[in-house]
């Protein structure tokens, strides 16, 4: 030991290294080996033998006619128990040291960070270090009132607002620590997890630290200062450290300028001007993180700038259309002051069932305000989505019994199409997660779709439509972007919202619609009279004038008068779009020439180009009809009715050919619905040469379908499979006019 000691008193005397001092004469110091001299002074102080303290008159006065230059600047705690520079065996001029309880910038965060930016800036310090210490007392306590805290409590001290504060990284270190883990457990996980999230505040608030890491001129290290063993445990760059150079905050929140940021009353009003789209965007991002890192700035509102806001207006930044959750207060998340977002909110953040309301009020917004961004806003574990992903998932479809399920069968659309990007297998948990990603986006279409006002301003750069999800599990937005189909739909044709589309009324003025444009027509209305959103009902008194002055249907409807079957209703047309003729089981048999005649009108004069012939399931007569024939019963003096049935018995003869003598009387009623159809269209086909000489030329076609009574969809069958024969057979007239005929 003696001989140790006199070595290293030699080498003190005679290395001139020992003793000197770092001043503004030294160029800076690499990070890698500020490092090193940490980690050896460090080792020194282990073993007892320090040399830091050995200092003389001269290096003092060096220090202050030549100034500092200090290699490392050191967060640490203000614990008595771990002095710095002794810890590390530093010479006077190598540390640059800032301290605090609990190594936090959480309470200090303009000092600490602009103190470590004139570190590294001016004085050319090239090494960061945050240092925790175990036993911290700091950290001890803030996680004894996180664990003990059952309701959140106001901080009557500046003490316990740092333990409150603080709290965040005893609640992450209680995650990580897991279940059944000890409080001492957690608190010792507590000082690594703060020392990271001192790092994590550094990189996140401070642009020119930011800048310099990313140039790698300055390195960021993190470490723990055992108090048993004197040892520091150096834990290297932080794990996010990659991400976090991505952070657009150039300083802390506490230090952001409320008269720039707000606006010239401390509140936006109309007096300010118009914020760019790509300046809102980063305002909003800002605020989140403000947010998430429990370093809000927005303040109370004063009377002032009340006074302000009604006497100069609005001018929000942004307008956000959100989620209706108690969970997501869109103003707090982003923590923005009255007069600086527009903020609409419904369950599951749709345009599904409010489109008039919400898209009229962002076309106000964008327009008469002069908001330049819009924000979709979902959230994780949102409710609404994962009703309509359970409404999804348990299939089958329904008239909704309240506005409710009318919600989320409309959002369904959503989940399927989250399910179809998942593929099979994917659990309802993860399917939800998807389908709240997959609605931001349909809500951001929906916009781009339906409003032209907003599609304009968009395709002329004024305008920018953003998405985000916000997760409640850590206040984090997570922005996603626009919306990857934005450049197709700004280059189709844009139309109303569906539920405010009047459309106009078929008149003479309309040129013939093309069959399979009026096919669509059907099958589209038909959808929206099953998923409860109906347009068609909206008709004023200009629509009916204009009726009056003729009518143009574009399809030739042939139905049953079933009053469980209003054909309009069932295709949610307007009037003048259908031609219906209707009787008991959609036929001819015993209507012929009031049916054809009625037909050959409607594809003659008034120029209709598809006839479609209607049947529906459960049909009475055609279920009398299964009955008389399977029963071989003949009226003898037979009324109308009787005749009827009579007559469609070869529709039912054929049913059960078809499906053999086991089938039931149930089983054949139903098929006969289908061969019905077929039946009434084949009649059309035989016994109207004008008809049949329209389908030859391509001039007309005939479809058939079936109405299903509980679900409220029509099956659509198409064209007779009998169709190319009978075109091309000779034509007959019908039997009823034949007699006639014969008769004359």
């Amino acid at each position: 030991m003696v001989f140790a000691q006199l070595a290293d008193a030699f080498s003190f005397c005679t290395s001139p290294d020992v003793r000197h001092v770092r001043t503004t004469a030294d160029p800076p110091m690499a990070p890698e080996e500020s490092l090193k001299m940490l980690k050896g002074g460090n080792r020194r102080f282990v073993d007892g033998r320090p040399l830091g303290a050995r200092t003389k008159d001269a290096a003092r006065r060096q220090l202050v006619d030549q100034g500092q230059a200090p290699h490392t600047a050191i967060i640490g705690c203000a614990d008595s128990r771990a002095p710095l520079e002794t810890i590390f065996d530093a010479m006077p001029g190598d540390l640059f040291v800032l301290r605090n309880a609990g190594n936090t910038c959480t309470h200090a965060e303009g000092s600490m960070v602009g103190s470590l930016e004139f570190a590294t800036g001016k004085l050319g310090s090239r090494l960061i270090l945050v240092l925790g210490h175990t036993n911290c007392g700091a950290i001890a306590g803030a996680t004894k009132t996180y664990l003990e805290a059952k309701v959140p409590q106001k901080a009557g001290s500046a003490l316990q607002g740092l333990l409150q504060d603080l709290g965040a990284v005893a609640e992450q270190a209680v995650q990580e620590a897991g279940p059944g883990a000890s409080a001492d457990e957690v608190t010792a996980r507590a000082v690594k997890v703060n020392v990271y999230h001192t790092m994590s505040f550094l990189l996140r608030f401070s642009e020119s630290i930011r800048s310099a890491v990313r140039e790698g001129t300055v390195q960021i290290q993190g470490g723990i200062y055992n108090l048993e063993t004197g040892s520091v445990d150096f834990l290297g760059a932080l794990p996010t450290q990659t991400e976090l150079l991505d952070s657009t905050m150039a300083i802390p929140p506490s230090m952001v300028e409320a008269g720039e940021a707000r606006g010239k009353h401390g509140v936006r009003t109309g007096a300010d001007s118009a914020v760019p789209k790509d300046v809102a965007l980063k305002m909003l991002k800002a605020g989140n993180e403000r947010f998430a890192a429990g370093a809000p700035t927005a303040t109370q509102t004063s009377g002032p700038m009340r006074k302000a806001l009604v006497q100069c207006g609005q001018a929000p930044h942004s307008a956000i259309l959100g989620c209706a959750d108690s969970r997501v207060p869109v103003d707090t998340v982003f923590d923005a002051m009255p007069g600086e977002l527009f903020v609409l909110r419904n369950a599951g953040n749709t345009c599904t069932h409010a489109e008039g309301s919400m898209v009229g009020s962002l076309e106000f917004c964008t327009g008469k305000l002069g908001s330049r961004l819009i924000l979709v806003l979902g959230h994780t574990k949102c409710g609404a989505i994962a009703g309509a992903t359970q409404t999804f998932q348990a299939g089958g479809e329904k008239a909704p019994g309240s506005a409710l399920e009318g919600l989320l069968q409309g959002l369904s659309v959503v989940a399927k199409e989250a399910s179809e990007e998942l593929g099979p297998g994917a659990l309802q948990e993860e399917l939800a997660a998807h389908a709240t990603k997959v609605n931001v986006f349909s809500s951001m279409n929906f916009l781009l779709k339906y409003s032209e006002p907003i599609r304009e301003l968009v395709r002329k750069g004024d305008l920018d439509i953003q998405g985000g999800i916000y997760h409640l599990e850590t206040g984090r937005v997570e922005f996603l972007g626009r919306s990857p189909q934005q450049a197709e739909l700004l280059a189709a044709e844009g139309t109303l919202p569906p539920s405010m589309a009047l459309g106009t009324v078929r008149t003479t003025s309309d040129g013939p619609m093309a069959p399979q444009a009026a096919l669509k027509l059907l099958k589209v209305g038909n959808e929206r009279f099953v998923v409860g959103a109906p347009k068609a009902g909206k008709v004023h008194s200009s629509m009916r004038e204009t009726l009056a002055t003729g009518q143009a249907p574009h399809t030739a409807l042939v139905g049953c008068a079933d009053s469980r079957v209003p054909l309009e209703t069932v295709f949610d047309a307007l009037p003048g779009d259908l031609f219906v003729l209707r009787n008991a089981g959609n036929t001819c048999t015993h209507a012929e020439g009031s049916v054809l005649g009625s037909l050959e009108f409607c594809t003659g004069p008034l120029k209709t180009r598809l006839i479609f012939v209607l049947g529906h399931t459960s049909c009475g007569a055609i279920k009398g009809a299964t009955s008389t024939f399977l029963s071989g019963q003949k009226t003898k003096v037979p009324q109308a009715l009787d005749a009827l049935l009579q007559g469609l018995g070869s529709v039912v003869s054929d049913a059960q050919k078809e499906l053999g003598k086991k089938a039931t009387e149930e089983q054949v009623a139903a098929h006969a619905v289908k061969l019905n159809v077929f039946h009434t269209m084949n009649f059309m086909l035989k016994y109207s040469e004008p008809i049949r000489q329209k389908v030859r030329s391509g001039e007309l076609e005939i479809q058939g379908g079936v109405y299903d009574l509980q679900t409220g969809r029509v099956e659509f069958l198409g064209a007779s499979p009998s169709q190319a024969k009978l075109v091309a057979a000779e034509g007959a007239v019908a039997p009823s006019l034949k007699s006639k005929m014969q008769g004359a």
